[in-house]
């Protein structure tokens, strides 16, 4: 743990983490939030669950958006504006509810293209805060496990804000992004951030192969937590169970911050891009054997396993995305990570309704497994690409 220590010890560490973390909180809240708005002002499943579909791709699409901005312009001239701007779009769907559509779908776009970059700000913030390569892997480490701690709280600040109204809830949804954001973007080392110079290009990050071929391996990854998400509903059904899917959820978020933990706690040898298929094969294996579908004390088992190398897996990511990212775009590069596995979460949300539908509950669960195995064979396709210029000599 002394890596932690190490890293949590320096000037705004600590700040730097617990703001953007309580910024981030709406990305747990916010779908919760408008399902529970929408059917609560009459409106059916479909069209809840369109419009939080909605938010999910919207919110994808705007990261590398902003990142991009960020890396030109600062963080803090980005970060506020955003923050106020999702805010209102919250405030907007408790104002109009789910009728009339226009209003509300606009609102809905609102809130989640103008989510702010915290995520991606933190990882560009972290070499100029930290004191070399060891403590930004611990940092790395200890933000993907991390995260795993805001799909557990998120929903249930919805819950209990609820009760009071489902239009607090997205109200609170909108003020913690502000919040956070401000902790963060008034800090000095995000007041002072400046990206480096950069082609003039439209490609930015994505000019970079190595960075394509991580991309879409990590997208797979999401399709695999896209799937999951919805594969434990159908087996919670199967039960008829009404704890089943939140204890296997909770239960997969456990393995996941215990493997960040565990995984940013020591040294590791060897470069990262040698690294990364070893932890994608683990992560694809820890998915395969949920297609056994046993009974909920042995799933639960199962659960916790697949979710143990998910934080590693980020976390070397991350580390290559800072090395292959081309100068002048690593806030959008990081950006893009949130948007791809984003993107492929949404679409592992579908594959798993087919597989469902094919096969059952085995059917649903079996598309984590080979949404694991193809971020893996990508992985290795793309094998020479990943490997990144020297890294930066550090002071």
């Amino acid at each position: 743990m002394r890596a932690y220590a190490g890293f949590l010890r320096r000037p705004y560490a600590g700040r730097l983490l617990v703001g953007t973390l309580l910024g981030r909180l709406p990305n747990g809240m916010g779908m919760l939030a408008v399902v529970l708005h929408v059917r609560a002002d009459g409106g059916g499943y479909p069209l809840a669950g369109t419009l939080a579909a909605l938010l999910g791709l919207s919110m994808a699409a705007g990261q590398p958006v902003l990142g991009r901005a960020m890396d030109r312009y600062g963080q803090t001239r980005v970060l506020l504006p955003a923050a106020l701007a999702s805010a209102a779009g919250f405030a907007a769907l408790a104002a109009v509810g789910a009728d009339p559509l226009p209003l509300s779908a606009g609102a809905v776009l609102l809130a989640g293209s103008a989510t702010p970059p915290l995520e991606a700000g933190l990882r560009a913030l972290w070499p100029d805060v930290l004191d070399g390569p060891a403590q930004v892997d611990a940092a790395y480490a200890l933000d993907a496990a991390a995260q795993e701690i805001l799909f557990t709280v998120g929903p249930l600040l919805v819950v209990a804000a609820a009760a009071a109204g489902t239009d607090t809830a997205l109200l609170l949804t909108g003020l913690l992004g502000i919040a956070g954001t401000l902790v963060v973007a008034l800090s000095e080392p995000s007041l002072r951030w400046r990206g480096r110079p950069r082609a003039s290009d439209w490609a930015g990050p994505l000019r970079s192969p190595g960075l394509r071929v991580l991309l879409a391996s990590l997208a797979c990854a999401g399709i695999a937590l896209g799937v999951y998400a919805v594969a434990v509903v159908a087996y919670a059904e199967r039960l008829d169970s009404g704890v089943a899917s939140g204890l296997l959820l909770a239960a997969m978020s456990g393995g996941a911050l215990a493997g960040g933990i565990v995984y940013g706690a020591r040294p590791w040898s060897g470069e990262p891009h040698r690294r990364l298929p070893w932890l994608l094969a683990a992560l694809a294996a820890g998915y395969l054997p949920l297609v056994l579908v046993p009974g909920l004390t042995a799933m639960s088992v199962l659960a916790f396993i697949s979710g143990v190398f998910l934080a590693p897996v980020l976390a070397c990511s991350f580390t290559l995305v800072d090395r292959l990212a081309p100068s002048g775009t690593v806030t959008e590069a990081f950006a893009w990570v949130v948007a791809a596995v984003g993107a492929g979460g949404s679409l592992g949300s579908a594959v798993s309704g087919l597989g469902q539908d094919v096969a059952g509950v085995s059917g649903a669960f079996a598309g984590a497994g080979a949404g694991g195995l193809l971020a893996l064979l990508l992985c290795l396709a793309g094998a020479r690409t990943l490997r990144p210029a020297p890294p930066p000599a550090w002071a």
